[in-house]
């Protein structure tokens, strides 16, 4: 654990965030050559500037593939000093995902460093490494670009669930933008305009009506207005209004069939700025094998969503598994339990040299 609190600690204070591209390139670095210390063959694929680790026993073959990503989200200054507390470490990226960063490196040396002793190499290695670079803004370039260049048995995201409950469903995430058009006029003559924020409302209002659903455990689709834009002046009659909305969806919902309703119905302009897939896990002999070493680990799902997402278009089964952080994640307080590392570094450990074996 000492040695893992101290790697993960070097890659937290690298201020890896989407504002700093060269500072994620700075960390994408320090693993290349933590890497290349230990005579780990790896290669870095640079899509639309995104950097990419992998580390596999062939140059595009493994058999289990650990997946995590060195970018983080915005944080102030200070956020970046790894600080430890009562078993735990504080600090931007701790939990989400640089733990596992580290985690996977170390897991991988040890059992290479293992296989060495017995006169074998990387290539036989059970299992490789893909770090990627833009996780935080929607893995296109990393993990969507990557996995179609490499075949996998199987897949561990170490970006979600927790110690005690393994991930086999996430939610798909579609973002819509709604554009809603008036007529300026001055704000003391309101009747000779269209106020396009009154439009953008009132087709809100319809657009609600498509997400009136509940249930215990919240499984069904949702819908977030996150974001806003009108007016230019305060004695003015706005002309354009627009707003951003994050909707989650289940495998349950058709979000084409979705779209294709909302611009029948809501008068302003609909933009489809993403649309991703829903994360299912398949089937593989592998989660059987999960089961049989921690049977006391729950399996569930997950409102938010991480790279797994696509691992279905590359035919690649997989879960999402993690540390303990309290859901502590993009918070001024991120942390991560140090034992819960431990613990799942062990049942990693214990699993990966299962399947070699098997």
């Amino acid at each position: 654990m000492e040695r893992l609190t101290r790697l993960l600690s070097d890659l937290v204070k690298i201020p890896s965030t989407h504002s700093r591209p060269r500072e994620i390139a700075r960390c994408a670095d320090f693993v290349i050559e933590w890497l290349e210390t230990y005579e780990i063959e790896c290669l870095q694929h640079i899509h639309d500037g995104v950097p990419t680790i992998t580390a596999l026993p062939a140059p595009d073959r493994t058999t289990i593939l650990l997946m995590s990503h060195l970018d983080v989200v915005e944080a102030p200054p200070e956020l970046f000093i790894p600080r430890q507390r009562d078993g735990k470490l504080y600090g931007r990226g701790t939990i989400d995902d640089k733990y596992a960063v580290a985690l996977s490196m170390l897991l991988m040396s040890e059992h290479l460093e293992r296989l060495r002793a017995m006169g074998r190499t990387q290539a036989d290695l059970g299992f490789g490494l893909m770090i990627t670079g833009d996780e935080e803004v929607g893995g296109k370039n990393g993990a969507r670009a990557t996995l179609a260049k490499i075949q996998a048995d199987f897949a561990i995201a170490l970006d979600g669930g927790s110690l005690n409950e393994i991930i086999i469903k996430e939610k798909g995430i579609l973002r819509l933008k709604l554009v809603s058009r008036g007529r300026a006029a001055h704000g003391a003559r309101p009747w000779l305009g269209i106020n396009a924020i009154e439009a953008l409302y009132r087709d809100y209002e319809i657009l609600r009506n498509h997400f009136q659903e509940t249930a215990p455990g919240h499984w069904h689709r949702t819908l977030n207005w996150s974001v806003v834009q009108a007016g230019q002046s305060v004695n003015q009659v706005p002309d354009r209004a627009e707003a951003i909305f994050d909707i989650r969806y289940t495998e349950n919902d058709d979000p084409e069939t979705l779209i294709a309703a909302l611009r029948q119905e809501l008068r302003g302009e609909i933009d489809v700025l993403s649309l991703d897939p829903v994360f299912q896990g398949g089937h593989s002999p592998y989660m059987n094998l999960l089961r049989e070493i921690v049977p006391e680990v729950a399996w569930g799902m997950e409102h938010g969503a991480s790279d797994a997402r696509f691992l279905a278009a590359n035919g690649i089964p997989g879960i999402v598994w993690g540390a303990d952080g309290d859901m502590s994640q993009h918070s001024d307080e991120e942390h991560v339990h140090l034992d819960s590392i431990d613990t799942l570094y062990r049942h990693l450990d214990r699993f990966l040299r299962k399947a070699a074996s098997e």
